[in-house]
């Protein structure tokens, strides 16, 4: 009797560890963000594409890619306009975000996008990661295919400081001066060449492929 009482004491024992454990490893998890940089011409415009995403927490408008110290909208020469976006794990994948990325972007615009044009319009997918690099150029190789011609957007890995945040009153800004943003977006042709280029699956979540 004694014998079954110690048992049952040390099964029950066991089992809270094993549910603490396993409490921990999912608080851990759901507490785990990640991030990726993309440059898609104008970062309102992806910020404001991105903030529909279901899982994806901040997008951060800034600039990455050059080597020109802190930049700043007025003079920001060789870096790229971009946003960081984090997200969550658990319930977006990366591949997600980078197939709906190509839905909002014209990859095949190397000179700019839509009426903003110069370098600093390019697109460009800045991992953070080797796996984040390896995952992108699948999905370049992919894309590619899908339109049959050369994607010009690059797939280069970023050391996470080389990104810098743009000024306050750039972050948001589709929100917070939305009749603004709206003819601006429909003024440069954004929406009319996605659609001519991507037909229905321009900036439809979820996206068509990426969904692993």
């Amino acid at each position: 009797m004694k014998f079954r009482s110690a048992l049952s004491s040390a099964m029950l024992a066991l089992g809270l560890l094993s549910a603490g454990t396993t409490a921990a490893a999912s608080a851990e998890m759901a507490g785990k963000t990640e991030s990726v940089i993309l440059a898609g011409g104008c970062f309102w415009c992806v910020e404001s594409d991105f903030d529909k995403v279901p899982g994806v927490l901040e997008t951060v408008s800034g600039y990455a890619g050059g080597t020109f110290p802190n930049p700043t909208y007025e003079r920001h020469p060789g870096h790229r306009e971009v946003v960081r976006v984090t997200y969550d794990p658990a319930k977006v994948t990366f591949p997600q975000l980078v197939s709906y990325f190509w839905r909002t972007i014209d990859p095949l615009d190397g000179g700019g996008q839509f009426c903003d044009r110069g370098d600093a319009y390019t697109t460009a997918i800045y991992a953070l990661s080797p796996e984040q690099a390896d995952q992108a150029n699948q999905s370049k190789a992919q894309i590619e295919g899908v339109l049959g011609k050369k994607v010009a957007t690059p797939v280069v890995q970023l050391d996470p400081k080389g990104f810098t945040e743009a000024e306050g009153y750039h972050q948001n800004y589709h929100a917070i001066n939305s009749i603004k943003y709206s003819f601006y977006r429909y003024s440069c042709g954004r929406d009319a060449r996605l659609k001519q280029l991507w037909g229905d699956d321009a900036g439809k979540w979820p996206p068509r492929d990426g969904m692993s």
